[in-house]
């Protein structure tokens, strides 16, 4: 009995934790479990940072309902629109390099013209692109580039709202499919790859844009839950590797097969790792990814009332009292959170397989209460 007890006190040196760091522990894992019993939640993956370092990790829930498979902090998933974070660092680099810049023209960029037909003599920016002011809308889709190509179709106005571009805000996809684009053709690398060798391999993160390229036996099963009849619904279509669309491959045109838009695959730690980076305003673990001007001008909110900057927006919505920088993700029936604050220098990730998709004051309720449970339990003074 004594050498157990001596073998749970080192263990517990091991882990940094203190008998208050177990009782948090307790208090964080309780909330979440009665979460998950009153809302219907298919699994869950978290990661805690305090003092920009991950102080919690945990999965809850089934990796594979079918199965009964459980989920794991391993588990890779696709995080949808958080992933426009990667394109915007990636874009951020190579401003950098004084390889583009956020006043160009993004026609001059695309490589076919990119104009309002309201507002003709307006040049629709890069920078407009990165914060949803261009006046571009998804209505005609946002898959391929042919959507808003006028050579290719013949509705292309239609992707164009009735405002001048740089006026006003409207969360658009097609945005960040073409920013895809141009990093391929400014950096000569395929999308998928830049990010992988610039902003991943640096960081010492496993995951990535290409099904293909990744472990499958990882990828966390994504579920959509319908309310009409109280049940979970696979959404096998997240992971399509597209394998045929890369073969036959364009650079700097197909580029949406790899959705810079939303495609990301990657652990809660992953992510959280890739959080403490802009937190620490472009730096962790002793690498700069992007600088801290460049940090600085993702955080820094475009639209007032939107508080969206670079693919990285303010709110004071999520935590009361707080003001957090961050993004949200849902596809598929997945829901996804990535929130840090940079002064007080903790954050949250929460990544859901399938959850009810209510909201509350603009976030997904089940990752708002998850969010709030964690801070609640870890970060709260």
């Amino acid at each position: 009995m004594k050498k157990l007890i001596g073998a749970l006190f080192v263990a517990s040196l091991m882990l940094g934790y203190n008998s208050q760091s177990f009782a948090q522990v307790d208090q964080a894992e309780a909330g979440i479990k009665t979460i998950m019993e009153q809302s219907k939640v298919m699994g869950l993956s978290v990661a805690v940072v305090k003092n920009n370092q991950i102080i919690y990790t945990h999965s809850f829930g089934y990796k594979n309902f079918e199965t009964k498979e459980p989920l794991t902090d391993e588990c890779l998933f696709r995080i949808a629109s958080i992933s426009k974070s990667f394109s915007a660092t990636s874009v951020m680099q190579l401003i950098q390099q004084k390889k583009l810049s956020l006043k160009t023209d993004l026609s001059e960029l695309v490589g076919f013209q990119i104009r309002n037909p309201k507002y003709p003599e307006k040049v629709i920016t890069l920078e407009m692109a990165l914060s949803h002011l261009s006046s571009i809308n998804d209505s005609q889709g946002y898959f391929t580039l042919d959507a808003i190509n006028p050579a290719k179709n013949p509705n292309w106005a239609s992707c164009y709202n009735a405002y001048e571009p740089g006026t006003k805000y409207q969360y658009c996809n097609l945005n960040f499919n073409m920013v895809g684009t141009i990093i391929e053709k400014i950096s000569g690398e395929r999308f998928d790859q830049y990010v992988k060798h610039h902003v991943l391999d640096p960081l010492n993160i496993y995951g990535g844009y290409c099904v293909d390229s990744l472990d499958k036996s990882r990828f966390a099963s994504i579920y959509e839950y319908n309310k009409d009849s109280v049940k979970f619904i696979p959404s096998p279509m997240a992971y399509a590797p597209r394998s045929a669309e890369i073969a036959n491959y364009t650079m700097g045109y197909t580029t949406p097969i790899f959705s810079p838009t939303g495609g990301m695959k990657i652990t809660a730690t992953g992510l959280a790792n890739y959080m403490i980076m802009h937190s620490r305003q472009g730096k962790n673990n002793g690498v700069r990814i992007i600088s801290r001007k460049s940090a600085a001008a993702m955080q820094t909110a475009r639209s007032s009332e939107e508080g969206y900057g670079l693919a990285i927006m303010t709110t004071d919505k999520l935590i009361e009292g707080k003001t957090l920088k961050g993004h949200t993700g849902s596809a598929y029936g997945l829901y996804s959170a990535m929130f840090f604050q940079p002064k007080e220098k903790f954050g949250i990730v929460v990544i859901s397989n399938g959850c009810d998709p209510s909201y509350t004051n603009g976030f997904n309720s089940v990752i708002r209460n998850t969010v709030n449970c964690l801070y609640n339990a870890f970060l709260a003074k």
